[in-house]
């Protein structure tokens, strides 16, 4: 169920920019799951959330845009991984939190997004299991765009290397939470429905 609009407002920053790989290179946003494509269940998640729904894309954007205030891409064009997308996301939020979610986790729910920005404040705020951060699932100070520009100047392209550093605040799941579950094969995607993008 989507949630109420949180306090302080949010930017949304949905990730839809790798190659998907594990999918044989089909872009994973457009792949569907129980009939709808993946990110209409993420849009229909944060719509509620924010006035500033961006959408991190480097393909298929006329497909997209029907799911965002705005769309953004990587600079460069050879798919740099996730942090490419953050930085781009960064860049142009507009409020002072921006949530970061990857665009193939349709088993989120309202406790967990609240729970994480809840803790919204100076730090970033990282779900995490066990040893694990999960970094793909946090709460990101928009103030850190000029840090992140930095580190990634430096070469850095990883977005757990790059939080690590930053002291970030917790929110602990369980290992085997569904609700962070990636559908990013075909065999987790498939589950008894339609995985096709048509």
């Amino acid at each position: 169920m989507p949630l109420a609009t949180p306090r302080p407002p949010c930017s949304v920053l949905l990730l839809a920019g790798g190659r998907g790989q594990r999918m044989g290179g089909q872009d994973k946003g457009l792949l569907k799951w129980r009939g709808q494509p993946l990110i209409r269940w993420m849009h229909a998640m944060t719509r509620t959330l924010t006035d500033d729904l961006i959408i991190s894309c480097n393909r298929n954007q006329e497909r997209y845009a029907a799911f965002a205030d705005r769309l953004i891409e990587d600079e460069q064009h050879d798919f740099q991984g996730p942090l490419a997308g953050i930085r781009a996301g960064l860049s142009v939020a507009r409020h002072s939190q921006m949530l970061v979610l990857p665009c193939d986790a349709p088993l989120l729910d309202g406790a967990l997004l609240n729970a994480l920005l809840g803790k919204a404040g100076e730090r970033p705020v990282v779900v995490r299991q066990g040893d694990y951060w999960e970094p793909l699932f946090c709460v990101l100070p928009t103030a850190l765009s000029a840090h992140l520009e930095r580190a990634w100047l430096a070469g850095e392209r990883s977005p757990q290397r790059w939080l690590r550093q930053l002291n970030p605040s917790e929110v602990i799941c369980e290992p085997a939470d569904p609700r962070l579950a990636n559908f990013n094969t075909p065999e987790l995607l498939a589950n008894g429905v339609d995985g096709s993008t048509s």
